[in-house]
């Protein structure tokens, strides 16, 4: 399990997110995308970040097993709290931010999705939140930030997804491209940015911010307390227990 970041030509950072087998995020990994964006967003010399991730998918969420095997609460509030933090650090990162995403962008990587700056998916992407088959609720947030509000509720009650085509339809995802043209034409976009003046590119995110409509950070808080209502109550620990007893999978 890895998490790399590293400095390409004209100060564009690649942030690769690689823990096998399906990219579903342990506790310390949402720490550790959080870190790596403030780390990006401090050196002068980041003009615009990539997040992308190695594998067959850009992110499966939580990792519900481990969560499963720690005792008590401990698990989900380390999960949510760094769900939080991280999507936090790519949405506040003073540069912009683009996300690569290959197959699968589920649960919290719609948060990621949801809260960069562009979104450029391979032909075989598609994105959805199945918090609700989970026992939970959260990043509605995020996932309002790429679908209308009608489709967002239908998407959200139903845990269905949406490809990356229909996104682009809809004008939120910036390119769809083969998959193995997708680092080269993220790299390329970023190139295009990074190229700008940064002092006027890092006021431009700081304004574009400012103007949002949604407090992305408050209102996905609130979403979280749902969540945490669902675990005191037991109904998340039996959906989870499920989960992972009927060995579902994002290939199933």
């Amino acid at each position: 399990m890895t998490l790399t970041s590293q400095m390409h030509d004209k100060g564009v950072r690649v942030i690769t997110m690689n823990y096998p087998p399906v990219n579903a995020l342990p506790v310390q990994g949402w720490f550790d995308v959080a870190d790596a964006m403030i780390e990006a967003g401090k050196d002068a010399d980041t003009r615009v970040v990539v997040l992308r991730a190695e594998g067959k998918g850009f992110n499966a969420g939580v990792d519900i097993k481990e969560m499963q095997k720690i005792e008590g609460f401990s698990g989900i509030l380390g999960a949510n709290r760094g769900c939080y933090e991280s999507f936090k650090a790519i949405y506040e990162c003073p540069v912009p931010v683009i996300a690569a995403i290959n197959g699968f962008c589920v649960g919290g990587g719609v948060g990621f999705a949801g809260n960069a700056d562009t979104i450029i998916a391979s032909e075989d992407a598609y994105f959805g939140v199945p918090e609700v088959d989970r026992g939970a609720l959260g990043a509605a947030t995020h996932l309002s930030r790429l679908v209308p509000q009608n489709l967002l509720r239908s998407m959200y009650y139903s845990s269905r997804t949406i490809t990356a085509q229909r996104l682009y339809e809809l004008g939120t995802v910036w390119d769809v491209v083969p998959l193995d043209k997708l680092e080269e034409t993220a790299l390329s976009f970023a190139s295009e940015i990074a190229a700008k003046d940064p002092r006027v590119i890092r006021a431009a995110k700081a304004a574009l911010n400012g103007i949002d409509p949604m407090d992305v950070n408050a209102s996905y808080r609130f979403e979280q307390g749902f969540t945490f209502e669902l675990n005191l109550a037991g109904v998340a620990d039996e959906h989870r227990d499920e989960f992972v007893a009927t060995g579902k999978n994002l290939d199933t």
